[in-house]
């Protein structure tokens, strides 16, 4: 069970809030009230609109005064395993720190997945994150069944969970960057893909689980397992991700073995389309925009993770002017490891404006990158990322009356640009997860103690 001894009321009132809605007209309504019943929101009513929920006894009440209210947010790119390997190869490059943590990751096993992710979500869930992907590709033989795990560990903190079941075939020995080790076959990948969809795939509306298919890399997988693994997701009526364009490294890779830049060869494999979307997507030329643009493809942006490896910055702006969809990423929390999904939002815009100028990126196009968009790059904006009747309640209540953002009239701003507010509420799926700061559904101490643990006792591994 998610929720410890937590009941869940069948309706929700809350009440005198601030909405940021980011509804198809980005209607912000000052008191407001948003009803949920069940797992669904069923009303957004405006300060004075009728209210027929208002004389029921049966119905929980939150009061929103001084909080502003938010569809949850998405974070479409992770890798839940790393928060028990943070603050390695601290000064690395990209190509480095992978080299230096492969023999890491060749140690993570099912028990150690599972304390990670659980830390990992957790600390999401505190950080305002409502829905996340995964993108797991180290599966070292012999650790058992490691996405279970993280699918486990995301039912008990209780967010909504669209894991991707990654691979790795391209080691050392054939001019990879992985060690031999840590590679499949790709008989062997293309079977678990096949196994992992056909177990955990929910694709019935506002599923809490839903599998995609991610290839690590171009410089870690063979040509021939991500022109397969495209065509098994389509077979499946999944989705596709993979790390590409995030280093000047990568298109020299790619340049020198496959005679183009990295965009062209995922073109030529089958790997363009409104099903895919790209981590990092950082080292694009207009041209490279235009073809994601026309194809629908979208790019998870990740500016923390960016920052940290000195990878480089997105290019924000024109991305989004030239229509591609656009999300955010935490990224693994081995190469960002404060892993919290609102300072996304705030990284982007600053980094946006810091090349782009003072009108790169509004604030409230740093919350929209922070919801619908993470909801379209999982094919699931009709579900969430706005708060609209009908959509999943996933919701989260910002307490913006403390003193890091007393005193500031706009809330989209306060949120945005201030600290990381306190949560009064989160829900998912219409289930309270975050009350007050605190998590619901895990004990956090606990939760801190295994990874802990986890993290000591995979370094003994390696040493």
């Amino acid at each position: 069970m998610w929720y410890r001894g937590c009941v869940v009321s069948p309706i929700t009132l809350i009440e005198n809030v601030f909405a940021a809605t980011v509804d198809p007209s980005r209607r912000e309504l000052d008191g407001a009230t948003v009803v949920v019943e069940g797992s669904r929101i069923a009303a957004v009513l405006s300060a004075g609109e009728h209210n027929a929920w208002r004389g029921l006894s049966d119905v929980e009440r939150v009061d929103g005064r001084g909080c502003l209210l938010t569809p949850g947010l998405v974070n479409t790119h992770h890798h839940l395993y790393q928060w028990i390997t943070r603050g390695l190869a601290a000064d690395h490059t990209l190509f480095q720190w992978l080299t230096a943590l492969y023999p890491v990751w060749e140690g993570i096993d099912a028990d150690s997945l599972h304390a990670a992710a659980q830390g990992a979500l957790s600390w999401l869930a505190l950080s305002g994150c409502t829905t996340t992907t995964d993108h797991h590709y180290v599966f070292p033989s012999g650790a058992g069944d490691l996405l279970e795990a993280e699918i486990a560990a995301a039912r008990e903190v209780g967010l909504r969970f669209d894991p991707t079941r990654g691979s790795m075939d391209l080691g050392r020995s054939a001019g990879g960057l992985p060690p031999d080790s840590l590679v499949e076959s790709i008989d062997t990948a293309l079977e678990a893909s096949a196994a992992a969809i056909a177990r955990w795939h929910d694709p019935a509306p506002g599923s809490m689980v839903r599998i995609g298919l991610a290839p690590c890399s171009p410089f870690s997988v063979s040509g021939e397992l991500l022109r397969q693994s495209a065509l098994l997701a389509r077979e499946h009526g999944v989705r596709l991700h993979t790390h590409l364009a995030e280093t000047e490294d990568e298109g020299r890779y790619c340049a020198d073995r496959f005679g183009c830049s990295p965009l062209d060869y995922m073109e030529q494999l089958g790997w363009l389309g409104t099903d895919v979307w790209f981590a990092h997507g950082i080292h694009l030329d207009g041209a490279a925009i235009a073809r994601l643009a026309g194809t629908g493809t979208g790019i998870a942006h990740c500016p923390t993770s960016n920052g940290r490896l000195g990878a480089g910055i997105a290019r924000t702006r024109e991305l989004l002017a030239a229509g591609v969809p656009v999300g955010l990423g935490v990224d693994g929390a081995a190469s960002n490891e404060s892993g919290r999904l609102l300072d996304e939002a705030h990284q982007a815009l600053l980094l946006a404006r810091a090349v782009g100028g003072p009108t790169a990126l509004s604030t409230r196009t740093a919350l929209e990158l922070a919801t619908l968009g993470g909801a379209r790059l999982l094919g699931r904006a009709d579900e969430i990322g706005s708060i609209e009747v009908g959509k999943c309640a996933d919701l989260v209540l910002w307490d913006l009356s403390t003193l890091s953002h007393s005193g500031i009239d706009d809330p989209v701003a306060a949120l945005v640009l201030g600290a990381v507010p306190p949560i009064k509420y989160s829900w998912v799926d219409g289930r309270s997860v975050v009350r007050n700061g605190e998590m619901l559904t895990v004990d956090t101490n606990r939760v801190a103690a295994a990874v802990e643990a986890a993290h000591h006792g995979l370094m003994s591994r390696v040493r």
